[in-house]
């Protein structure tokens, strides 16, 4: 089975059709551009700030410079690109405001902390699809466990992590971003983003087996 990829994604003939349809102020077409969007854009926005509701506030202020500065986008990047590259920017400011700020790249330097989970159970840098599990994991315990328990399980795991494993994983897994994307948006390397991929993972692959144990336990 093919990893996750996002919902929605836009080729290249229709980001010409979609980039016509804002500058010509299609209300629809800005909508479907924040429905694919916005919540990508607020887990990035919290990795730099100290809550969710000034990343919001933050998101909000990257959709209004977005409209404010369609005529002056020159198609160098993807759309997306240029979106999330605002959305970085503005978020940084705002984090340097308040005097919390720390680049994602220089992260990973305070997550030199062992994998949760041994790295030989994913694939090789090698395979297609490097990072994602080498052998399907064992059945989580007890068959009465439902997906939606496990969805919550994982977003809540999710929120244990340091920022910058938080990132990674949420755009890779959850939105679907390649691997180039995640760097050039992050400033990390290829490696460094492999590392951090592999260990939110494992985190996260651990927090779910140990909640699942524990609510299973008699």
């Amino acid at each position: 089975m093919e990893p996750p990829r996002a919902a929605g994604a836009v080729g290249l003939a229709g980001e010409a059709e979609e980039l016509a349809a804002l500058r010509a102020g299609d209300e629809r077409a800005f909508l479907a551009l924040v429905n694919r969007h916005h919540a990508a854009m607020v887990r990035v926005a919290a990795s730099y700030v100290r809550s969710r509701a000034v990343a919001e506030e933050v998101v909000q202020e990257t959709w209004v410079g977005v409209l404010g500065g369609l005529h002056l986008f020159e198609g160098r990047s993807s759309l997306k690109s240029w979106i999330f590259s605002i959305l970085v920017n503005r978020a940084k400011a705002r984090g340097l405001k308040e005097a919390r700020s720390v680049p994602l790249s220089s992260l990973a330097s305070d997550e030199e902390d062992a994998p949760a989970v041994s790295p030989d159970r994913f694939r090789g840098e090698e395979d297609r699809w490097a990072g994602h599990w080498a052998e399907p994991p064992e059945p989580w315990p007890d068959a009465r466990v439902e997906s939606s328990e496990l969805v919550a399980l994982v977003a809540e795991a999710l929120e244990t992590l340091p920022p910058s494993q938080r990132t990674v994983m949420s755009l890779r897994d959850v939105d679907g971003w390649e691997a180039s994307e995640v760097c050039e948006l992050m400033g990390i390397s290829e490696v460094n983003q492999r590392v951090l991929l592999h260990r939110a993972r494992s985190k996260v692959r651990a927090y779910v087996e140990e909640r699942l144990g524990r609510e299973g336990a008699p």
